[in-house]
């Protein structure tokens, strides 16, 4: 039986996430990297990646590319712009496409990628940069079956759990605002709820630790809960591990695709409302869990919470 293929893998964007996935591929498979961050690619270089200059430098004798960027201005730029990697791909070679931009982004990129014979994979990812460089995330999948193929050895070291949704792009970006539309208002209930158990008295961490476990507990409450207490402590602010301002974009991609539908979300538009108001109020940079302080501020002076 012959070895199974080892795609030659570029990793673009070595952010949150796109750092443990870059990590986790240089393990099994040869990996180029790139980043604005010089120091980041350091970080894979020394761990046997190829340091790349540019997003061409990074994709050239690519069989697959992974873009780990941050929205649909990142993938333009890093795909075609200057020294992106478009330019250097050959014909068959497959983009994967792991950031979250909408259905509608997704396949305005892969018919500018076909027009030069290179295929895209719509592949958003969640799970979280633990997950991420464990191989456990959950990735949901739009892409015809010869894309797939190519890129399946890259996907089946990052995913867990991957569900191939449809044939096109963009039916891995209509399942992912599904997720994301549950993951932002399960995230806004819970800051809702610590912000009502601080108005009445009771102590947030009880709350967190008793609920957690029962039938109005969620993933988000129990993994973002202790970090809604750790914001009202004395120690320093929760670890960041998704920002704010990703949920304003996501919120935005949920209540756009929506409005396209004509399907009401009324609770999805609530949630975008106080992302809002937190990236408004300074947190855009900050952990997510950092908006439970928008409903209840934080008695600390001077931290524009």
């Amino acid at each position: 039986m012959s070895a199974p293929p080892r795609p030659h893998t570029a990793v673009i964007g070595l952010g949150a996430m796109g750092l443990p996935m870059a990590r986790r591929l240089a393990g099994e498979l040869p990996v180029s990297v790139f980043d604005i961050a010089a120091d980041r690619r350091s970080v894979l270089a020394a761990e046997g990646a190829r340091d790349a200059g540019s997003p061409a430098e990074a994709a050239r004798d690519a069989d697959v590319v992974v873009l780990a960027v941050r929205d649909q201005a990142q993938v333009e730029g890093a795909l075609f712009g200057e020294n992106g990697a478009a330019e250097a791909l050959r014909p068959g070679a497959v983009v994967i496409l792991t950031s979250t931009v909408g259905p509608d982004a997704a396949r305005a990129t892969a018919r500018r990628l076909a027009d030069r014979g290179v295929l895209t994979v719509d592949a958003p990812v969640s799970g979280g940069p633990v997950r991420a460089g464990n191989g456990d995330l959950l990735i949901v999948v739009g892409a015809e079956d010869v894309a797939l193929k190519t890129a399946r050895p890259v996907l089946d070291l990052l995913a867990s759990t991957l569900t191939v949704v449809g044939p096109r792009p963009g039916d891995g970006q209509a399942m992912k605002a599904v997720n994301q539309l549950l993951a932002g208002v399960h995230i806004a209930a819970a800051a809702e709820a610590i912000a009502l158990a601080r108005g009445l008295g009771l102590d947030p961490g009880t709350v967190v630790d008793s609920l957690k476990h029962g039938a109005a507990g969620s993933f988000m409450f129990a993994d973002r809960g202790p970090r809604m207490v750790q914001a009202y402590d004395d120690g320093p602010d929760p670890e960041v591990r998704s920002r704010l301002d990703i949920f304003v974009k996501d919120m935005g991609i949920v209540t756009g695709i929506a409005k396209d539908a004509h399907v009401p979300v009324p609770l999805a538009a609530a949630a975008e409302q106080l992302y809002l108001l937190g990236e408004r109020a300074g947190l855009g940079a900050r952990d997510d869990s950092s908006v439970v302080t928008v409903l209840s501020p934080n008695h600390r002076e001077g931290e524009g919470r």
